[in-house]
Formats: structure tokens, C-alpha cells, sequence
């Protein structure tokens, strides 16, 4: 693990926790093409709460509203998230395959997600506080995000989930294709 990446998983001050998700909120929206709404608080656990809240309502529109625009949005949501998480790349100094999973498991603590991943590519996730939240096909829409973040920290690759918690699995498992293309 990179001396960024060691620092960032013994102690992330709130501020750099609120500055994550006030960048995750401001990309998402940007996907959806609004505002994102004004922070409903300081503390990340009200932070998150509001972001889970707001994805939630704007994912459950776009699956109500023409389903022919779901790929274009999909399309919004991964760029946004790449974009995101090629940054973090940059700023944490992201170089190796085992780098990009420890980056991922430190952005998803954040999240309230218990992320776990092998350098291999293999990914699961046993607690997530957004599986209270989405439905299944809102967490299938939304995951547009977990691939853009992950291929943007591996400058690359293809996210693939096989089970949701969200879908009444024990975990989320998923693969991370390290050479594959999002289509």
C-alpha cells in the first residue's frame, strides 16, 4: 500500500470525508443533469444519508420516466464517476492493481460500504448502507457509478456485478476486468 493510501486508512478527517461526497454529489447531479440539492448538514453520516436519499428519488424518475434514455444516462453516470475517480488516482498516487482495490475499499469506508478487493479483481461487498435505501433496479442503474470510479482509479477495466444485496443476496460480488472496455 502507497504511503497516501496507509495515511487515508488509519484517519480520514471529516473534512476530506464531507469534500468526497460533496465531489460525489456534484457528479452525480451532473449526470442527472440538475443541482445537486443544498447539504442538508456538516456531518458525512448526514451527508450520505442526503446523497442516498437523492439518488435514490432522481434513479426511481429515470426508470418511471422513457426507458430509451436509461443507456445515455448510464453513459452520464460512469463518465462522471471515471472522471472522479481518475482524480483520486492522481491525488493518491494510485499506481498498482492493489493501489486501485485499497483506494476503492478507503472511498467506499466513506460510502458506508464494506468494500473488500483482490488485486485479481475480485470484489465483495457484505454491508452496504445504500442496500436499506435502493431497490434492485435502482442499485443496477446507480452501479453505472461503482464502474466509472473503479476504471477511472484503474485508468481502465470493466466492472461486472453477479449478486446485490439489494436483490436478496448474502453480498455483493463482483469482478473487476482489469483490461476489459466499458461499453
Amino acid at each position: 500500500m502507497n504511503l497516501r493510501l496507509r495515511l487515508l486508512a488509519l484517519y480520514t478527517p471529516d473534512w476530506l470525508q464531507r469534500y468526497m461526497l460533496r465531489e460525489l454529489f456534484q457528479s452525480t447531479a451532473a449526470a442527472f443533469g440538475c443541482p445537486p440539492p443544498p447539504p442538508d448538514g456538516r456531518a458525512p453520516a448526514t451527508l450520505l444519508a442526503q446523497y442516498a436519499r437523492f439518488t435514490q428519488s432522481m434513479a426511481e424518475a429515470a426508470l418511471e420516466g422513457d426507458h430509451s434514455a436509461l443507456p445515455d444516462l448510464e453513459t452520464r453516470l460512469y463518465r462522471e464517476a471515471y472522471a472522479l475517480g481518475a482524480r483520486l488516482r492522481r491525488l493518491c498516487g494510485v499506481t498498482t492493481r492493489r493501489d486501485v482495490m485499497d483506494a476503492a475499499q478507503w472511498l467506499y469506508r466513506i460510502l458506508g460500504i464494506a468494500f473488500q478487493g483482490t488485486a485479481d479483481g475480485a470484489i465483495v461487498i457484505r454491508r452496504c448502507a445504500f442496500s436499506d435505501v435502493y431497490s434492485g433496479p435502482v442499485c443496477r442503474l446507480i452501479s453505472a457509478l461503482d464502474q466509472g470510479v473503479l476504471a477511472g482509479l484503474a485508468g481502465g477495466g470493466q466492472l461486472t456485478f453477479q449478486a446485490r444485496l439489494t436483490e436478496g443476496a448474502a453480498s455483493c460480488r463482483a469482478c473487476f476486468d482489469w483490461e476489459g472496455e466499458h461499453a
